[in-house]
């Protein structure tokens, strides 16, 4: 996200976490510096106990030991069970037990160590063990991950953090906030007039000025998310990898779509869907029309097509305006 301000509104506040760009932009000057520490108090709260890439997160500790219970922390379950609730309401599109298939394709850190190239790749990957697979006791805090199977709550904890530290901030500053984690983008409190406005672009760290094709929408309410292909990929031998896996096959999902943009009532919904379009490829349309969801979606050659009330949009929509109605114009991506 990088906004492009009216006067009347602070800059908003801009630093790295859980490996992307976290951003958060308010209504009122006097909430910035409080806004600024919240968020980033609720991304290392998430980070430690959802990174796949520590050592000491609950996750990494889960997923060393398979067959036994651990207990865990209220947030561990809470952004559990938003996964668990993402695969049970996609029937498995959208699912937390493709750890082990991130692995075994070289997704194994943090992405920014990841090798862009390699050597071919020698195994045989299988479709995720599903998300029934994981044992969930609440009432004693605790869960247990079977052998053979690897948790990666991902995109979910991702969104599921932006949708907690929008509602956080709102109410601890009374101000109108939007929270964009890597683009996925949460609202909440009173927004500016006109609502805030949003730039979709393929990576989220595109210049909100920038020239790359994309869309400018307006949202006063709920979640945006966008899924893709473009900002996470690397190459093993002549195979060319990502890390949408399709939990179906292990797979990283076919290239139907390059991105799926998706608005929603919160951003874990927004992100759901999105995750879900590019792994359905070519049944995401008439799977996004039958929830009524806005979507917008990207083929490899630049085509868009947009679903549910979406603007429309000319057919080259390159170097949009960066400001509308005098509210920040924010670019977000997966």
């Amino acid at each position: 996200m990088n906004p492009s301000l009216a006067p009347a509104l602070p800059p908003p506040v801009r630093f790295r976490a859980l490996g992307t760009t976290a951003v958060v932009a308010v209504t009122a000057a006097s909430a910035r510096e409080e806004a600024g520490s919240l968020l980033a108090a609720e991304l290392d709260s998430i980070d430690l106990a959802c990174s796949r890439f520590r050592d000491d997160s609950e996750l990494t500790r889960l997923n060393a030991s398979p067959g036994r219970w651990l207990s865990v922390s209220p947030l561990f379950l809470a952004a559990l069970d938003v996964a668990l609730t993402a695969a049970r309401t996609t029937d498995g599109l959208v699912d937390p037990t493709i750890g082990r298939a991130l692995r075994v394709l070289g997704y194994d850190r943090d992405f920014a160590s990841v090798a862009a190239d390699g050597e071919p790749l020698r195994v045989r990957v299988e479709h995720a063990a599903g998300w029934r697979a994981i044992d969930v006791d609440v009432a004693a805090g605790r869960v247990r991950v079977p052998r053979g199977v690897g948790l990666d709550l991902g995109a979910t904890a991702k969104a599921f953090a932006a949708d907690r530290a929008a509602r956080n901030i709102a109410a601890a500053t009374g101000a109108g906030v939007v929270v964009s984690l890597g683009g996925d983008c949460s609202i909440a409190g009173p927004s500016p007039a006109g609502g805030w406005t949003i730039r979709v672009t393929d990576r989220h760290d595109s210049p909100a000025n920038g020239s790359e094709p994309g869309a400018t929408i307006a949202l006063a309410t709920g979640g945006l998310a966008t899924s893709g292909i473009m900002a996470r990929h690397w190459t093993r031998g002549d195979r060319h990898l990502h890390h949408l896996v399709d939990p179906r096959t292990g797979w990283p999902a076919a290239p139907v779509w390059r991105t799926a943009s998706v608005a929603a009532p919160t951003c874990v919904d927004a992100n759901v869907a999105s995750t879900a379009a590019i792994v359905l490829g070519d049944g995401a349309p008439r799977w996004l029309e039958a929830r009524g969801l806005p979507a917008r979606l990207v083929a490899p050659d630049g085509s868009v097509v947009v679903l549910g009330g979406w603007p429309d949009e000319p057919a080259e929509a390159t170097g949009m305006a960066s400001v509308t109605n005098g509210v920040p114009a924010i670019p977000r991506s997966s």
